[in-house]
């Protein structure tokens, strides 16, 4: 070791890089025990811990090097210092190699858990507040938006790259789109180790809560029987809404706006050969011949599963008052959280304290003091609502993403389920309500 620091220290440039190297690797296994017994809980550490400091013992092992060969060109070492020198090198070589080996696999584990991805990445606050909050909070973001094996691994980290120059420069848009391949590549890798499409699931009890603006919150409730049902496992019927799953069918598409919202054709095949097209009404064949034509996925109806944001203001707040969240015994409750959420706030901080104030100033005097509890509560329920649904500084506002399970605040089913899809033989993809869901 002291041939090494002896000829480090000859040049500048080794001596900076003996002293990065050192003390980069110091604060390195200091910081990485720190994080161990879960000290940090910031998202930016794992960025320093596993992705910085490791850096910054690269460039001091470079410049070690290259410093040496320069002082050796001035004034070559003895052969006596030399062999010590190189054996103190090579020993070093390995003991970092297995350190950056180390730092190289927890940098990889940090840049696909939730917490880099949603909270390192300030744009994507929206989008993690969603998952967090949603049945899918458990499923890791890799899981969905990282395809399998080497090729999905790098292709991820080379697009993740070029995310975090648009980041960098601030040119990422507002909102972030979601392009309608998001998703698709992992529905048969990951969305079906748990969501199994050949098993029948029958009929499914869904209730609607929806209330009026009047004093005393009229509810009316909507008991829905939805006809899930599904493939007959080795044949090509079924029935219900998951009969689209039938792998004994193939169900494909050609849509002409980036939100599959606009179906001028349809294409259905079955096992025995048989091959029919449906065209919309007013399209022909020049609207969609050329366009990319798409194998319908669960992702097609389920576009949103682990990203939901509030359609609207008055659904939202009508699920949380048929949850029991707020309150129906507080006077024009509904009517005043509606309106408070409809106001364009120019920041979230901004949003939480006039929702506060307007839903204060309006209730108050009709609640009673013994309605002060459900009062504010009812206000705590209404600013998350707004933070998990609107973001302005993201111009995220209600129903900027759309989710087409239903017909009910975008086209959903309709798109294709419209009545006008007919084929050559005259048949029509009917619209008949009863194939989906009864009402009780």
């Amino acid at each position: 070791m002291r041939a090494f620091l002896a000829a480090a220290l000859r040049h500048r440039t080794s001596a900076l890089g003996v002293a990065l190297t050192a003390a980069s690797s110091v604060v390195f296994l200091a910081l990485v025990g720190l994080e161990l017994v879960g000290l940090f809980q910031s998202p930016y550490s794992g960025i320093v811990v596993f992705v910085m400091l490791p850096i910054m013992i690269v460039v001091g092992l470079l410049l070690i090097p290259v410093g040496m060969w320069g002082a050796r060109r001035k004034e070559p070492m003895k052969a006596a210092d030399t062999r010590p020198a190189l054996l103190f090198v090579g020993g070093a070589t390995i003991a970092y190699i297995a350190l950056l080996s180390f730092a190289s696999y927890g940098a990889v584990e940090y840049s696909e858990s939730g917490q880099f991805c949603g909270q390192s990445c300030h744009v994507m606050e929206p989008q993690f507040l969603a998952h967090r909050s949603g049945l899918h909070g458990r499923v890791t973001c890799v899981a969905c938006h990282v395809e399998p094996g080497a090729h999905g691994f790098f292709k991820a980290k080379l697009n993740g790259t070029r995310q975090l120059a648009l980041v960098m420069t601030g040119g990422y848009p507002k909102p972030i789109p979601s392009p309608p391949q998001i998703g698709a590549p992992n529905v048969h890798t990951s969305c079906e180790q748990c969501h199994w499409p050949d098993r029948f699931i029958g009929d499914v009890i869904k209730v609607v809560h929806e209330y009026a603006d009047d004093e005393p919150n009229t509810e009316t409730k909507t008991t829905l029987r939805m006809h899930v049902g599904g493939p007959i496992s080795g044949t090509s019927s079924g029935v219900g809404i998951h009969w689209h799953m039938n792998r004994s069918n193939k169900v494909e598409y050609v849509a002409l706006d980036p939100t599959l919202e606009q179906i001028p054709y349809v294409r259905v095949s079955t096992p025995d050969g048989g091959v029919r097209e449906y065209v919309a009404e007013g399209s022909s064949a020049r609207d969609f011949t050329g366009k990319p034509v798409r194998h319908m996925v669960c992702t097609d109806c389920h576009n949103r599963p682990a990203h939901r944001f509030g359609t609207t203001a008055e659904r939202s707040v009508d699920a949380a008052l048929g949850a029991g969240q707020m309150s129906v015994r507080l006077p024009f409750v509904r009517r005043e959280a509606v309106r408070a959420l409809k106001v364009a706030y120019p920041t979230q901080t901004a949003a939480v304290d006039g929702i506060g104030n307007t839903m204060r100033a309006a209730l108050q005097p009709r609640a009673g003091r013994e309605s002060a509890d459900a009062l504010q509560q009812a206000i705590a329920v209404t600013q998350n609502i707004y933070r998990t649904s609107v973001f302005p500084e993201m111009k995220i506002d209600w129903g900027t993403y759309n989710y087409q399970i239903g017909h009910v605040t975008t086209p959903g089913c309709f798109r294709c389920h419209d009545g006008t899809h007919t084929s050559r033989e005259g048949k029509v993809i009917g619209q008949d309500c009863e194939s989906c869901h009864s009402i009780e």
